[in-house]
C-alpha cells in the first residue's frame, strides 16, 4: 500500500479520538499539556516540577500528563548524565502520578522496557531517533498502553504512516503524532508548520514538543545547545495549528539543568507561559473552518 492510499484508508477509519481518564486527546478537543522535566535528575526534584505544572494546569483548566525521563541514552558525551534507570525512575513516576493524581509518560529504548513501563504510564513515547526500530515499536504497542512517536528529525511527515502502520499491525491504534523539527544542516533544527496539517491528515491526534524543537544538536561540542528564549513564539506558532496540544519541559534553574537547560523554560513563568498558550489554543478551536482548494 502506498502512502497516499494508507493516508486515505486513516481518514476512512477516522481514528482520531482518544480518551485518556477524564479527556480528550484530540486535535479538535481543548489542548493536553504533557509537560513536567527532560530527565529525572532526582525525586524531589521531579516531585517539585510536577506540583508546579499541576497546580498550573489545574488553575487553567488543561488537561495534564506528566513527563518525565528515567534514562536518556541518546546523549551527546559519555559523561553526560542519563538518570536514575529504569527501577528508580519507575518508582519516582509512580509516586508522581499517584501524589498528584495524573497520568505519566516516559520514552523507552530497548523492547523489553515496555512492559514494566506499560504498568506505570498510560502513555509510552517512542524517541525519534528510535521511531522506525520495527521490535521496539511492536513491544511498545503489545501493551495496553497509548503511543506517542516522536517524529524523527530525518523524516518527512507523510512517512510517519508507515510507523502508524507497524503499530497498528501489532495490535495498538492508540497512537499520537508528535512533531519536534526536522534536521537542518549541521546543529540546527527547523519546524515546518506544514507538517502540522499533513500529521493530522493521518488521523491521529498531532502534538509539539516545543522544547527539542529548540535545540541545536550537538551545538556545544560535547552537548546540544538550545534557544529557549524564542519558546513562547515557537509554541503559539505550533498551537496555531488547530492541534491536540503541547509538549513541554521546565526547570526551576535551567541553566543547572542536567539534560537540555538550554531549551527548558524556567519554572517561575509557567503559568503566565500556559496562560497565553491555552489563550491562543482557545480562539483557534473556536474558529470556523474555511474549505480552500
Amino acid at each position: 500500500m502506498d502512502i497516499l492510499s494508507l493516508i486515505v484508508t486513516l481518514k476512512v477509519q477516522c481514528i482520531n479520538k482518544m480518551k485518556l481518564r477524564n479527556f480528550k486527546i484530540d486535535n479538535s478537543a481543548p489542548m493536553t499539556l504533557m509537560g513536567g522535566m527532560n530527565v529525572l535528575e532526582s525525586r524531589d526534584l521531579a516531585m517539585v516540577v510536577a506540583e508546579k505544572f499541576k497546580e498550573v494546569s489545574q488553575k487553567l483548566n488543561i488537561s495534564y500528563i506528566f513527563k518525565g525521563s528515567f534514562d536518556k541514552a541518546n546523549r551527546s558525551s559519555i559523561n553526560s548524565f542519563r538518570g536514575p534507570g529504569i527501577e528508580e525512575g519507575l518508582k519516582i513516576l509512580q509516586e508522581v502520578s499517584t501524589t498528584f493524581e495524573v497520568p505519566v509518560i516516559t520514552d523507552i529504548h530497548e523492547p523489553d522496557q515496555a512492559k514494566a513501563v506499560s504498568e506505570v504510564c498510560e502513555v509510552i513515547q517512542i524517541p525519534a531517533f528510535l521511531a522506525r526500530q520495527t521490535d521496539l515499536v511492536s513491544s511498545a504497542a503489545k501493551t495496553d498502553s497509548i503511543i506517542q512517536f516522536k517524529k524523527p528529525q530525518f523524516l518527512s511527515a507523510p512517512e510517519m504512516s508507515n510507523i502508524i502502520e507497524k503499530c497498528s499491525a501489532a495490535g495498538n491504534d492508540k497512537i499520537i503524532l508528535c512533531e519536534r523539527g526536522n534536521s537542518f544542516g549541521y546543529n540546527n533544527l527547523v519546524v515546518d508548520t506544514l507538517n502540522f496539517q499533513i500529521l493530522k491528515e493521518l488521523s491521529k491526534p498531532v502534538m509539539f514538543d516545543v522544547t527539542h524543537s529548540l535545540q541545536l544538536p550537538g551545538g556545544l561540542g560535547s552537548a546540544t545547545g538550545g534557544r529557549r528564549e524564542y519558546v513562547l513564539s515557537l509554541a503559539k506558532a505550533g498551537i496555531s495549528q488547530s492541534i491536540a496540544g503541547l509538549f513541554l519541559e521546565a526547570h526551576p534553574n535551567p541553566d543547572e539543568a542536567k539534560c537540555d537547560g538550554p531549551c527548558a523554560l524556567p519554572l517561575s513563568v509557567l503559568e503566565e507561559f500556559l496562560k497565553q498558550i491555552a489563550e491562543l489554543d482557545e480562539f483557534v478551536k473556536n474558529q470556523d473552518d474555511i474549505e480552500i482548494k
